[in-house]
């Protein structure tokens, strides 16, 4: 398990072979064994309060925006009437936070295993688990794939906020786990998952893409900078329902006095049309 030392923490770990991320760390200011995890608390000297799972930062104070806004506003607005909400994990809350802030929810259903990070999360992350308060919310502790085998058709938008295919998130990256996820989505539904990094995971991304189409008449990928993520890259795997739906084409364009309102700091209209144009590499192995 990845531990401080001499003042910093690195993130080493098998999914990133030969390189690491560190961060110089202030204090611990948690550390325990879950039922399920390995959950920690760090105060760096530059990047705030950070939630590590497993020795893998999941976010950071200093830039959790920008997966938080992407992973769950970009399938709000490519969606004509996003009413009804589920997440699957995101116990940190940021994922939360952003469906609740946004005026077309109505109801957002959460189910995270791990009751732990939820609880850690309010006392470590405040302005990130702001979305717990929520009426909006319902709150399930307990298995994403128990849950949406009783829930067939009732969600315009499911969004799978996972940490990497390792350890109680490995299952979350496999078919049989999409095929729970489209029979839970409503007509026109869209799926939105953390899709990895194109520069270190590249050949499951594309795995991924090709069992998804299996299954969804649209699927694309986006991504996000995300600075304390390794590479500093994100992205999103986006499954839709609805045939003539494109996906790089907001139908909601958020106002400027929205943004504000919402208090959004990276998403807006151009960049989510940006997050779908790829680097060359990664082009010619997803869009083929």
């Amino acid at each position: 398990m990845n531990v401080v030392k001499d003042g910093w923490f690195s993130e080493i770990g098998p999914l990133w072979k030969g390189q690491a991320f560190s961060l110089e760390v202030d204090k611990v200011l948690f550390h325990e064994k879950s039922k399920y995890q390995d959950v920690q608390v760090l105060k760096s000297k530059t990047y705030g309060n950070v939630l590590v799972l497993d020795g893998v930062i999941q976010c950071t104070e200093r830039e959790e925006f920008s997966y938080q806004e992407m992973i769950t506003h970009i399938p709000l607005n490519s969606h004509p009437n996003p009413e009804k909400v589920l997440v699957i994990g995101g116990g940190d809350g940021g994922a939360v936070r952003e469906l609740t802030r946004h005026p077309a929810v109505k109801e957002v259903t959460m189910c995270e295993i791990d009751e732990k990070v939820v609880e850690v999360s309010k006392k470590y992350l405040p302005n990130q688990s702001l979305g717990f308060d929520s009426p909006k919310l319902t709150l399930h502790i307990g298995d994403g794939f128990d849950f949406m085998s009783k829930h067939e058709g009732e969600f315009d938008v499911i969004i799978t906020d996972s940490s990497d295919p390792i350890g109680p998130a490995s299952s979350l990256f496999q078919k049989s786990y999409y095929e729970l996820v489209k029979n839970a989505l409503r007509p026109g539904g869209i799926s939105c998952s953390q899709g990895e990094c194109m520069w270190l995971h590249l050949e499951l991304i594309k795995e991924m893409m090709t069992f998804c189409k299996e299954l969804f008449p649209v699927v694309d990928y986006s991504f996000a900078a995300t600075p304390a993520y390794p590479s500093g890259q994100i992205g999103f795997l986006l499954c839709c329902l609805n045939p003539e739906a494109n996906l790089r084409e907001p139908v909601r364009i958020l106002t400027e006095e929205q943004i504000k309102e919402m208090k959004l700091r990276y998403y807006n209209a151009d960049v989510h049309r940006a997050s779908f144009v790829l680097p060359q590499f990664a082009k010619e192995v997803l869009e083929k």
